[in-house]
């Protein structure tokens, strides 16, 4: 007869229940205040690195001391979800022989909503917490923690030259959260070291040359937060924004590990609901109801829809030459309201050759309208 198996205890029993919820990986670390982050936020913050952006920067000494969400706090359960989906070819025409709608491309974070399902694997967590009498509060996408330090500091990965964590034979395509709790549970690290070596893909592949050190992203130059930001797309960097719509993933899409993945691991089919590419005619005639309940999940300045139709002005002026519905949408919007849609026309008129359409606008009432017509089309 065997000998009794001994009970799990509850460190072994989080990390069991957090994988069988659908986590890809699971650890623990202390409540203790998150380095490097303590030390690196207020810096980038004050060299200008963090642009306007608010999250984790907003408050510092809060998103980087678990006790401020949870006093009394002893223990954080990381957790990583992955986003990681085959692409979906393009939309192709409707008929033979016809066109294909002009579509721009969205970043694999944003084709749906995988916060959600990162938050309800944790919340099974923190609901096993909770039944051994213990408090837990989950922590995804807020302003309250850093998630990626805690990750770091739980051994599931380390951070890459492009600023992500890299979870081994796993890559970086998951977003990642935390359950704080005032449980004793036994850490899982150390920090993993830096298995990056020399590779310096990602940097010498940012279309914007944003990553100006070994994890260091300057977000006045990175794509996935210009589209975000409210006003203009700096000139300089609107050729390079191409087709994306939402996000980039070019640093990740050329990292060797998740290329190693992606080989050995060919990634699943996109799910159902997964929203790869959209119309940009779609984007332009939508109203402002109907365009937020289809991107409402991503992090617009302001809640603005009018940050979705610049971006979207800035992607035709890039792929829009010779279509025939350009020159109408490039109208629509040289007659808009909001100052920041007539310059972002003027952009893309004369990137297509439509310099006629918005020749009207070179005495617009608003200054940064019409410095539109100084900077050089390329």
């Amino acid at each position: 007869m065997s000998p009794p198996t001994a009970p799990l205890s509850l460190t072994e029993r989080v990390l069991s229940a957090g994988r069988s919820a659908g986590l890809a990986a699971v650890g623990v670390t202390t409540a203790a205040v998150l380095e490097p982050a303590a030390g690196v936020l207020p810096i980038r913050r004050a060299a200008g690195l963090a642009a306007d952006m608010q999250f984790t920067y907003r408050n510092p000494a809060r998103s980087t001391d678990p006790t401020r969400s949870l006093p009394g706090a002893r223990s954080i359960v990381a957790g990583a979800w992955s986003y990681r989906q085959a692409p979906p070819a393009a939309p192709g025409p409707e008929h033979p022989g016809g066109r294909a709608p002009l579509v721009g491309r969205v970043a694999q974070y944003a084709w749906t909503d995988h916060y959600d399902r990162l938050r309800s694997a944790l919340g099974a967590v923190a609901d096993l917490l909770r039944a051994e009498g213990f408090t837990a509060v989950v922590h995804a996408d807020d302003n309250h923690l850093v998630d990626r330090n805690v990750a770091y500091r739980a051994g599931l990965g380390w951070y890459g030259k492009n600023a992500n964590l890299l979870v081994p034979g796993a890559g970086s395509w998951f977003v990642l959260g935390s359950v704080v709790t005032d449980a004793d549970l036994e850490p899982t690290g150390p920090p993993l070291a830096d298995a990056c070596g020399s590779c310096r893909r990602c940097i010498d592949e940012c279309p914007t040359a944003a990553i100006v050190a070994p994890g260091v992203v300057d977000a006045r130059r990175c794509l996935a937060w210009l589209v975000q930001a409210r006003g203009p797309i700096p000139v300089e960097f609107r050729t390079a924004l191409a087709d994306r719509l939402y996000g980039c993933d070019d640093c990740q899409d050329v990292c060797p590990p998740n290329l190693l993945v992606e080989r050995d691991q060919p990634a699943p089919e996109a799910t159902a609901d997964a929203d790869p590419w959209i119309e940009i005619e779609w984007v332009l005639t939508a109203d402002d109801d109907e365009l937020l309940g289809r991107v409402g999940r991503w992090y617009l300045a302001d809640r603005n829809p009018d940050v979705v139709r610049r971006t979207a002005l800035v992607v035709l002026g890039n792929i829009g030459h010779g279509r025939p519905e350009t020159a109408a949408l490039i109208e629509r919007h040289a007659a808009a309201a909001n100052p920041l849609l007539r310059g972002s026309a003027v952009w893309a008129a004369r990137r297509c050759g439509l310099d006629r359409s918005v020749a009207h606008l070179r005495n617009d009432p608003d200054a940064s309208v019409r410095a539109e017509f100084d900077h050089p089309v390329v």
